[in-house]
C-alpha cells in the first residue's frame, strides 16, 4: 500500500529557497578527505542548481604545500568520482574552478593566517564576495583550537561594521571527547566567536527524513494528539551498520560506539522525536525545545548501569554473505581491546508529555544490515477482539520512519483480510521520497552548507545541547573504560548484536525490531 502524492515541485519558491548573499567560504583541511569526498562536491552541485549566488568563492587552507593550480586539479578529481549522477561538462566545471584558491600554512602560525586575511581581501574584491566570510573546519579536532584562536588574532571573526558583511564558523563532529573537553571546546568558540556565528555540523541533521520527523508530526493533526505516554508505549531507534570499521582502527579505538553515535546522531534524533512544538519554527525556538528534552532525561544512576546501558564487540562472522574477522583481528586494533563497537541504551524521559515510556537506542557495527530508524511502538488495544489472543498484541500499531537506506515513513496497522470469517491481517502503509518524487532526497551537506550560508541554524547543535549530551553519556564511558568487559567478543559479525541487549528491552517484556 502506497501513499499518493499531490503534484510536486523540487524546488519551491519559498523563502527557504532563497539565494544566499556572496561570500567566501576557507575551508581548513582542504586536502583532507571530507573536503574532496562531501564539501567540495556538494558545492558544486548547489552551483549546477541554481542555489550559490554568483558571487561566492571558495579557499582551501592546508599544510600540504599545494597552490591554486594543484587544488583545482585535486577538486576536478574529486567531483568526478563523488558527484553522483551530476553531469560535469567542461564549461560548469571551468566555471567552477575559477572560484577556487588555496594557500598553504600552520594552523597555529599568526603570520600564515595574516597572509590568509591578506588573500581573502583580494578574493573578496575579486568575486565581489562582500566581505562575507564562512569559516569551515574541515580538520582534525586536535587543531580546532589554534584556528578559531588565530581566527581571532587576525581579526577575521569580525565582521566590517561600515557595511552589514558577517563571519561565520562551522566546526565537524566530534565536539568533544567528553562533558569536560567538550565544555573546554565551547569555551574557546565563545572566546572568538558568538553562538549564532557558530555552526556545529552532524550530516545525520541534513538527511530528509530527520528534517521531515517535526513536519510529520506537526502539520498533520492526526498523528501530534498521539505523540504522548497515554498512546506511545515505547520507541526505539536504531542506527546499525553491516560493515565493521574498514580502515578506521586508529579513530575507533579512540572513540567507540558510545562517542561515535550516541553523543551525536541518536540522541539528536532522539531530542527531534520526543520534544514539545516550537512557538515558532526557527533556529532558537527548535534549539531551546530539544535542550528540554535532554534537561528532562533521566540520569543513568552510576551503580545500576549495566540495567540502563549495553556494550558488545563483534567477533568473527558472516556478513554480507561473506566470512569477516573480528575487531580484534582488525588491522592496526589491539588484540585485547575492550572497546565497544555496539552500544544500547535505555533513557526515560521525566516530564508530562512522555513520563513512563522507554526510549531503547541502540548502534554497532558488522550487524546484519545497513539502517537507521526510529520505531514509534503504540499500546496495544484495551480489549482483544476478532479472536485476537495475546500473542497477536505483541506486535502493534507503530510508525517507522526510515532515515537510511529508503527515506520515507511506514504506518503499520491492521485490516480485516478477505473472506466468510473475520481474520485480522497486519499490513502497512508506505511513503518513501525515491518513488514518490521521482528521484533521491539531495544529499545532507548540501542542505546543511545551503543552510550555512543562508544564516540558518535550525539544523546545527546548540553549545548547550552538546554538553548536556554528553553529561548524559559520559558517566557510561567512564564507567566503562575504569571496568574493562570480561566477554569481549560478545556478538557475531552479521548479527543483530549481543545477547545482553535483548536482555535489556526483554525485562520490560519488549523485545528489538528486526528492521
Amino acid at each position: 500500500m502506497q501513499f499518493a502524492a499531490q503534484p510536486f515541485e523540487l524546488e519551491d519558491r519559498s523563502p527557504q529557497m532563497r539565494v544566499p548573499e556572496g561570500c567566501a567560504i576557507v575551508i581548513f583541511g582542504a586536502t583532507g578527505d571530507l573536503t574532496g569526498r562531501m564539501i567540495v562536491p556538494a558545492l558544486f552541485s548547489l552551483q549546477q542548481r541554481g542555489l550559490l549566488p554568483d558571487d561566492f568563492a571558495i579557499v582551501g587552507f592546508s599544510r600540504s604545500k599545494w597552490n591554486t593550480a594543484v587544488f583545482r586539479e585535486e577538486m576536478e578529481t574529486a567531483v568526478r568520482e563523488y558527484a553522483g549522477a551530476m553531469t560535469i561538462d567542461g564549461t560548469a566545471w571551468a566555471d567552477f574552478a575559477q572560484r577556487l584558491h588555496y594557500i598553504s600554512g600552520n594552523y597555529g602560525s599568526r603570520e600564515d593566517f595574516e597572509q590568509l586575511a591578506e588573500l581573502l581581501g583580494r578574493v573578496s574584491d575579486e568575486h565581489s564576495c562582500g566581505g562575507n566570510y564562512v569559516f569551515y573546519l574541515s580538520t582534525p579536532p586536535s587543531v580546532y583550537s589554534d584556528v578559531i584562536q588565530q581566527l581571532g588574532a587576525v581579526g577575521l571573526h569580525q565582521a566590517n561594521g561600515e557595511n552589514s558583511s558577517w563571519r561565520r564558523v562551522v566546526i565537524e563532529k566530534p565536539f568533544g571527547r567528553d562533558l569536560a573537553t567538550a565544555q573546554t571546546l565551547n569555551a574557546q568558540i565563545a572566546n572568538v566567536f558568538a553562538e549564532t556565528q557558530t555552526y556545529r555540523i552532524d550530516h545525520y541533521l541534513g538527511k530528509e527524513t530527520v528534517q521531515n520527523i517535526l513536519v510529520f508530526r506537526l502539520a498533520n493533526h492526526i498523528f501530534e494528539p498521539l505523540w504522548n505516554r497515554r498512546y506511545v508505549d515505547h520507541v526505539q531507534i536504531t542506527a546499525s551498520e553491516s560493515i565493521g570499521i574498514e580502515h578506521r582502527a586508529g579513530y575507533y579505538e579512540e572513540s567507540g560506539a558510545m562517542r561515535d553515535m550516541f553523543q551525536n546522531h541518536l540522541l539528536q534524533l532522539y531530542s527531534l522525536v520526543a520534544m514539545d512544538p516550537p512557538v515558532v519554527f526557527d533556529a532558537e525556538e527548535v534549539g531551546a525545545e530539544k535542550i528540554k528534552v535532554l534537561r528532562a532525561t533521566r540520569p543513568i544512576p552510576l551503580t545500576q548501569i549495566d540495567q540502563w546501558a549495553v556494550r558488545g564487540q563483534y567477533g568473527p562472522g558472516w556478513a554480507r554473505g561473506e566470512y569477516v574477522k573480528g575487531y580484534r583481528e582488525e588491522e592496526n586494533t589491539d588484540p585485547h581491546s575492550n572497546r565497544e563497537t555496539f552500544a544500547a541504551l535505555k533513557l526515560y524521559i521525566d516530564n508530562w508529555r512522555w513520563e513512563g515510556v522507554p526510549f531503547y537506542l541502540r548502534s554497532g557495527k558488522s550487524m546484519t544490515k545497513k539502517v537507521t530508524e526510529i520505531a514509534i511502538q503504540f499500546k496495544r488495544v484495551p480489549h482483544l477482539l476478532f479472536g485476537l489472543t495475546p500473542a497477536d498484541a505483541l506486535n502493534p500499531n507503530a510508525i517507522v520512519i526510515r532515515v537510511q537506506p529508503n527515506e520515507g515513513f511506514s504506518l503499520q496497522f491492521r485490516v480485516k483480510s478477505p473472506g466468510q470469517t473475520i481474520r485480522v491481517h497486519q499490513v502497512s502503509m508506505n511513503f518513501d521520497y525515491e518513488s514518490l518524487f521521482n528521484g533521491e532526497a539531495p544529499p545532507a551537506y548540501e542542505t546543511l552548507l545551503l543552510d550555512i550560508l543562508r544564516g540558518d541554524r535550525t539544523l546545527f547543535a546548540h553549545k548547550e545541547w552538546i554538553e548536556y549530551a554528553w553529561a548524559l553519556i559520559t558517566p557510561i564511558i567512564e564507567a566503562w573504560e575504569s571496568s574493562p568487559a570480561s566477554n569481549f567478543p560478545n556478538y557475531e559479525a552479521g548479527s543483530w548484536g549481543p545477547p545482553e541487549a535483548d536482555a535489556l528491552i526483554a525485562m520490560d517484556g519488549r523485545s528489538w525490531r528486526r528492521p
